[in-house]
């Protein structure tokens, strides 16, 4: 994967598709594959000899039973990260019920609440992050208690919890450091603090404001990067989830490729990678994801779920990004495309592959619970016939 990213020859394309959900929705089930019952996700894909996909974390790994109260303000303390956050000067009050998880922050500028739910159906279908219910913004007597909650906000190294997930991932695959689903702290405020129509009215009514609650989170967004680059993670992530209609061209050239560049230029100065789950719809941000000089686009999903197909997006590329992902999940679903279909699918993906380089096959954004496992099998017996990859 690494020779992959930086453009060398390899002995195949990396294959490592996201299986974390598909394994914890069937084994839940008790519908994983025949001799894999009792399999671990890393003895399953070993058996398979396939990468293992060790990006997107899992959610529930926590330190400590109260390490997600904080998930509705984007901030995530899980035993992985190579980062940890500690909220200091602010009485915090949790109250559990059922599946839904209050917090109020208690601030001297003011109070803050949130909810966020973690439902049956959420663990059946193997999801562990959780869902806002209940957004910290409600109204403009908000932006001060949060700027003063990220103002407030010590960064710590988590270099043990990183090293024993490298340890765990070992040569298997790339142990990612994540540190934050936002790419800055705009980007955060969007996909985090507020409902969506909510934050483009905020734009309009209380720019200003808006821009000085970025500023006071980039205080908390300094510390977070420089302790990041400083870990041993080799590949970071930073930023998720962008869409076209949503993190639109103009407010991603603003908000979010800036802070972009600069954390690619902090880990480069450092040897280090930074990787973004591109995941979404790509059209007219693909100029934009070169200027941010990030070096891996995770998750990329082309067509028929994106208007982009993979040729155009490796064609705009050109080896500067690596790709990561590329088959599009409802390829695996049997109700959405037929075998036949399916074969025919794969030929074309593989012709638009190209010579192979810059790419670390995987299905975008993850395996789907009800994913036809011999689909998995037969894109593996596909890159095994590919052969070497010999960049240009």
């Amino acid at each position: 994967m690494l020779a992959a990213i930086r453009g060398e020859p390899t002995e195949r394309i990396p294959w490592a598709p996201r299986l974390d959900l598909w394994y914890k929705a069937n084994r839940l089930a008790g519908t994983l594959p025949d001799g894999y019952r009792n399999a671990s996700l890393t003895e399953f894909t070993d058996d398979l000899g396939i990468g293992f996909h060790a990006v997107i974390p899992d959610y529930r790994d926590l330190r400590a039973p109260d390490d997600d109260v904080d998930r509705a303000l984007g901030i995530y303390n899980i035993h992985t990260m190579p980062c940890r956050t500690v909220l200091e000067n602010v009485e915090r009050n949790v109250r559990v019920e059922g599946d839904r998880t209050h917090v109020e922050y208690v601030t001297p500028v003011g109070s803050i609440t949130t909810t966020f739910i973690y439902t049956e159906a959420m663990r059946r279908a193997g999801i562990t992050i959780t869902h806002v219910e209940e957004y910290a913004f409600k109204g403009p007597d908000d932006y001060a208690p949060l700027g003063y909650l990220f103002e407030n906000i010590r960064v710590e190294p988590n270099d043990d919890g990183y090293a024993a997930f490298a340890t765990r991932v070992g040569d298997r695959g790339l142990a990612v450091g994540y540190i934050s689903a936002a790419a800055s702290p705009m980007h955060l405020i969007q996909r985090e603090l507020m409902p969506l129509d909510l934050f483009f009215y905020e734009m309009y009514d209380h720019p200003d404001e808006l821009a000085h609650l970025a500023e006071r989170i980039g205080t908390h967004w300094d510390r977070l990067l420089q302790t990041a680059a400083d870990s041993p993670a080799e590949v970071l992530l930073l930023g998720t989830n962008y869409d076209a209609t949503v993190q639109y061209p103009p407010l991603f050239d603003e908000h979010i490729r800036p802070g972009l560049r600069r954390f690619a230029d902090m880990l480069h100065a450092r040897g280090k990678f930074l990787l973004t789950h591109t995941d979404g719809e790509n059209s007219g941000l693909l100029e934009h994801y070169l200027a941010s000089g990030f070096d891996v686009a995770d998750s990329i999903c082309p067509a028929p779920m994106t208007k982009l197909s993979f040729r155009e997006v490796r064609d705009h590329f050109a080896g500067r990004i690596t790709i990561m992902g590329g088959i599009p999940s409802v390829a695996l679903l049997s109700e959405s495309m037929s075998e036949r279909d399916f074969d025919a699918f794969v030929d074309g993906f593989f012709e638009d592959v190209g010579r192979g380089d810059h790419l670390i096959l995987g299905i975008s954004d993850t395996t789907p619970p009800a994913a036809a496992f011999n689909r998995i099998l037969k894109i593996g017996e596909r890159v095994e016939a590919f052969g070497p990859v010999e960049p240009a």
